[in-house]
């Protein structure tokens, strides 16, 4: 048998890869009910990802691990999976205020990849296990591959478990072959695509779901969420500057005018401004009260109070 020949016979193993009957009129139908079917199979994806929950919250609490010892967390794919993880890495500094080396995200191809269409750039095994071994036994790698079976996230997996780096697989296929080199295997089953192999359909959807889930509750446990409140963003624009002033008005209950002081003498920092209000402390000893308490408002709070400082955050995995 060819190599094409044995690859053919391989995707046809592959539920991504399936004609799915049930779809074989999709270019005589409405365009409402096109519509319809596409909005149908989305709502799949989002069941895939809560079936896979147990996987998820593992991979959640391990990144945390790495995280706390001054690690990163670092997204590998290819194509549309790449995509997703340079997507899902560039949207957390602006949001919790984090510096960007901490969530970065690697596409096969570079930065030609995000725009254009480098194909041949999935097949690379080098380019990947070169990826893979400038990781640390400090960083959390996600390899991305809706076939499951991608070359270059399966060679970077590889390299960086040999570094000692947690690594996690997110594929949409059952018994993926990325997932045995992962420490956590997250396989969510999306079935066929409305359009046959288009897997940056409700593959691409399912991607973006779990990569949403694992890099905001990361940040949840980092300490750069009070409540659901958004404490670390970055304030760079009118819209945002307005969403600060509401942001302490909700953690805190206090006036704007309260508010807008509180943001000003904290140079902006929302974090601050909340401590500020809620402790009546000045400036300089609450930015002290929350560096003891390595950036976590809840923690700087119950310590200025004298309340013991329980966390549930406390279970992610050490």
């Amino acid at each position: 048998m060819t190599d094409r020949a044995a690859l053919r016979s391989t995707l046809e193993t592959l539920s991504t890869e399936r004609v799915d009957p049930a779809f074989a009129d999709l270019d005589l139908l409405p365009t409402g009910d096109q519509v319809a079917l596409m909005a149908e199979q989305a709502a799949v994806a989002a069941q895939a990802v809560a079936a896979a929950g147990d996987s998820i919250a593992r991979a959640v609490d391990g990144i945390v691990a790495r995280l706390r010892r001054g690690g990163r967390l670092v997204y590998i794919g290819a194509g549309t999976a790449g995509r997703m993880g340079v997507l899902d890495a560039s949207e957390i500094p602006p949001t919790f205020g984090t510096d960007p080396a901490l969530v970065v995200g690697v596409i096969a191809g570079g930065e030609q990849a995000l725009r254009s269409a480098v194909e041949d750039a999935e097949d690379d095994e080098v380019a990947g296990e070169q990826a893979g071994l400038a990781l640390g036994p400090d960083d959390a790698i996600v390899g991305i591959s809706a076939s499951g079976r991608t070359p270059y996230v399966a060679a970077a997996l590889r390299a960086a478990r040999t570094r000692g780096a947690l690594t996690v697989s997110l594929a949409c296929n059952r018994g993926a072959e990325i997932s045995v080199d992962a420490d956590v295997a997250i396989e969510v089953v999306v079935g066929p695509e409305v359009v046959a192999g288009s897997t940056r359909l409700k593959a691409g959807t399912a991607q973006k779901l779990v990569l949403n889930t694992l890099s905001t509750l990361a940040m949840v446990h980092s300490g750069k969420v009070y409540g659901n409140l958004m404490v670390d963003v970055q304030s760079t624009n009118e819209k945002l500057r307005a969403r600060a002033e509401r942001t302490v008005m909700h953690a805190t209950g206090c006036a704007p005018a309260d508010a807008s002081r509180a943001l000003a003498d904290a140079d902006g920092s929302v974090k601050l401004a909340i401590a500020l209000v809620e402790t009546g402390l000045d400036v300089a000893t609450a930015r002290a009260a929350l560096n003891d308490a390595g950036g976590d408002l809840r923690r700087a709070l119950a310590a200025v109070r004298g309340e013991g400082a329980a966390d549930r955050r406390d279970g992610a995995a050490e």
